[in-house]
């Protein structure tokens, strides 16, 4: 249980860091509102993902066992185009992404609609969070309820320290951001890795 709880903190980490539409969303508007206003956007995932989740699941438990092992070594891959992404995110970055931005009463809405409209969640669930989820599931419900807990637990908690970094001090949050979107890229190059061998082992 307490690998597929890793494996999840792990996950819902790379992913509250890699910058994209829903990141720099919810730094403007934490910039133009306050992060008072804004916190509520960091828990847009938990509307937006379901849908999705449910989706990608019912997908995925009809496709043929060969077709779920080419999924991990797909999904390894495109794990590791995550981690070269970020990496020329982390040498390049300016730390001037803008969206526009709104009413801070609208921010947990909006925030979870531009995640049902981007392709990002339905590839990372699909390619990525789906297979693990199915397989912890296989072993025990327990598994994958960690596996979920640790993935939403650490995405939201990354989410509201952008939030709050980017609000309260500009400058040291830009700095903070760089050295996450870093972390995010070793630790996606680790796991790219991990996802290639269970595609190939099994």
């Amino acid at each position: 249980m307490y690998s597929y709880l890793l494996q999840g903190l792990m996950l819902g980490f790379t992913a509250g860091a890699q910058p994209g539409p829903y990141q720099t969303y919810i730094i403007s508007q934490s910039l133009r509102n306050g992060w008072r206003h804004t916190l509520i956007a960091a828990f847009a995932p938990l509307v937006s993902d379901l849908p999705i989740v449910l989706l990608v699941l019912y997908v995925l438990t009809r496709i043929p066992n060969w077709l779920q092992h080419a999924l991990y070594v797909t999904g390894g891959l495109f794990v590791l185009f995550l981690a070269w992404r970020a990496f020329f995110q982390w040498r390049d970055f300016t730390g001037e992404e803008r969206t526009p931005s709104g009413s801070s009463q609208k921010s947990l809405m909006r925030a979870a609609m531009m995640n049902v409209l981007s392709p990002g969640p339905y590839l990372f669930w699909s390619l990525v969070n789906g297979p693990l989820l199915l397989q912890a599931w296989s072993e025990s419900p327990g598994r994958a309820i960690a596996f979920l807990l640790g993935f939403y637990s650490a995405m939201i908690g990354m989410n509201a320290a952008v939030i709050i970094l980017s609000s309260i001090a500009a400058g040291i949050g830009e700095r903070v951001r760089r050295t996450m979107i870093g972390i995010s890229a070793l630790a996606l190059t680790g796991f790219g890795i991990y996802q290639l061998w269970l595609g190939l082992a099994g």
